[in-house]
């Protein structure tokens, strides 16, 4: 059996730490580490629309919403897959395949330094498993609020995760995956 990734996407495991820290460029401003001192890197929340119609209904409150947590210049997200095999994975900041950037949210600092967030989130790995994944309980968002939570002793905005939040008070988880799978039809025909 061989385990295909999506293009762009690097597995969290195994991970092999080469040591090397590479630069990395964007189009928008971000406070330098360096400037927060040594014990004090900046963690952010890269947000991105998994449908167009995010357009319409984030201004009401909702949306569809993928997410990833930066920090020391990587940013780790969460995905499905049908292994009993890590989920997480890295990508450039701002530039996870498949997804619209839509914002960047500074959550908070780490004293970690980069060598120790790697090996944090080997850790954490271990407990997202792709084949656990699931829409409305343990999504991308849910991966993004833990790691934050740890890293920074701050949560994520709750409006990134709410249409999950109200699948589980929802008589029936099924009319949330309506409605993301109709959102994403509706993407593909574009």
């Amino acid at each position: 059996m061989t385990l295909k990734s999506k293009k762009g996407w690097k597995s969290m495991l195994p991970l092999h730490f080469k040591g090397k820290s590479s630069t990395r460029f964007s189009l928008f401003h971000k406070v330098n580490s360096a400037s927060y001192g040594p014990a004090k890197t900046p963690v952010y929340l890269n947000v991105y629309d998994l449908t167009p119609m995010n357009g319409y209904m984030y201004w009401s409150g909702l949306g569809i919403f993928h997410s990833g947590v930066e920090v020391h210049g990587v940013e780790y997200a969460f995905g499905a897959h049908d292994y009993s095999t890590s989920g997480v994975f890295e990508v450039e900041p701002r530039q996870c395949p498949g997804f619209k950037f839509r914002k960047s949210i500074f959550i908070g600092t780490t004293s970690l330094d980069a060598v120790q967030v790697r090996e944090f989130m080997e850790c954490q790995a271990a407990s997202y498993n792709g084949d656990t994944y699931h829409l409305i309980v343990k999504n991308c968002n849910h991966f993004c609020k833990d790691i934050c939570h740890k890293l920074t002793g701050k949560s994520i905005p709750t409006w990134v995760n709410r249409l999950a939040k109200l699948g589980i008070f929802s008589t029936s988880h099924y009319f949330i995956q309506i409605v993301v799978d109709f959102c994403i039809a509706l993407e593909q025909e574009e």
